[in-house]
Order: structure tokens, then sequence, then C-alpha cells
């Protein structure tokens, strides 16, 4: 019995080596890639609205793009994403029921005010709040109830033609270990390729909406 155990219990260190080795990998190399994706430093280093309520944050994303249109013209995209809404512009099949996003402006989810929900998933209240917003400048969603998640959205111009998209998520899971490794190992590397394909998204909707009216 002893012999024939003996391989399985090596298998299993060895197979928590590689998951230890991997999550180190990411740690060290990846993450603090990813979570900058797109941004300089001095747009890192920015404080933006709503940074005050997750005030020690353990995940704090700061990602951008450049975008050939007007602020006025990538804000349409940004108020109306959200499950059950325009969608998300990222990969449909996985946080959209394979519904496809909005290629168009949708006017009924035009109007967002403070306290309106944005729908993260399908079930009531399965997702972020609208805290605040500055049409055409800003927008931040939070969780009211723990405040332990902050999301913002900021457009600055860059000149008559060109606005910097930037989206920061700052998260505090430090609410007990599973929270933690669920958080670390499990939201945090589904986080970038979604929020990339999402803005590179809203990046080529808003362009091409740009295109199409001859401004921009």
């Amino acid at each position: 019995m002893m012999k024939k155990g003996l391989p399985m219990g090596l298998l299993a260190w060895r197979g928590i080596a590689v998951v230890v080795a991997a999550v180190g990998i990411y740690i060290v190399v990846f993450r603090p890639r990813q979570l900058r994706w797109g941004a300089t430093d001095g747009e890192v280093a920015r404080p933006m609205p709503g940074d005050e309520i997750v005030a020690r944050p353990l995940f704090n994303a700061t990602r951008a793009v450049t975008i050939e249109a007007r602020p006025e013209e990538v804000w349409p995209w940004l108020a109306q994403i959200g499950y059950g809404r325009a969608g998300w512009y990222s990969y449909d099949i996985l946080d959209n029921l394979s519904r496809r996003s909005a290629e168009q402006i949708l006017p009924e989810f035009q109007h967002l005010e403070p306290g309106d929900l944005i729908p993260l998933g399908p079930g009531e209240e399965s997702g972020l709040f609208v805290k605040d917003l500055r049409p055409n400048e800003w927008m931040i969603w939070w969780d009211p109830k723990r405040q332990a998640t902050s999301w913002v959205w900021g457009l600055y111009p860059v000149d008559s033609g060109q606005t910097r998209l930037i989206s920061r998520v700052r998260m505090d899971y430090r609410r007990g270990l599973s929270n933690f490794i669920f958080g670390l190992l499990l939201i945090e590397p589904a986080d970038f390729p979604m929020m990339r394909k999402c803005m590179l998204g809203i990046k080529r909707r808003a362009e091409q909406m740009a295109d199409r009216t001859g401004v921009g």
C-alpha cells in the first residue's frame, strides 16, 4: 500500500509545486504589466474620482487606450454598458450569455443617474451601482454595501479629435483566506483579457461612428 500510494503523493506535491510556480510567475512577471496595460506613468499616478472608496486596495488596475474620437462620442458607449443593456463589448459568450454586444447607440440606456444598477450578470442586484458621474468626463461605480470595489471610467481629451479612455478598478478582497485566493487566482487573471477586449471594443465602435459622421 505504501509503494502504491507514494507516486500519488509525489504527483500531488508536483501539482502543488506547479501551481505555486505559476502563481509566482503571475505575481512577479504578468501582474505588474496587466495592472497598467496601455497607461502611462502619469496616468497610473494621477488621482481619479472614486479613489477614496477603496483606500487600501489589493487590486489596483489602471488601463488606458487612445480613441480617435471626442469624449462626447465615446460617452454614449460607456453609458449603455452592462449585462442586459448594450453588453460589455468583450467576449459575449462569457459575459453576455452569447448575446452580441450592441453595435449602435441605444437611446433607452443613455440616461444614467446615481443609484442606477450596472448589471455584471444575471440576477437582481448582481452588479455595481452608479455612485456619481459627470457626462463626457467620468463615471464611478461601486458596491455601497461592502465598499470593497470601485470602478471608474475617465475620458481625457488629447486634442480636438482624440481621447484617452481610462478605466481604474480598485478592490480589497483581504476579508478571509478564501476571498483572497478567489480574487488572486480567479478574478484577477480573468479580469485583464476581458477588460482589454472591452476597451478595444469601445474604441472600435466609437471610431467607426466618428468616421461615419465625419466628426473626430
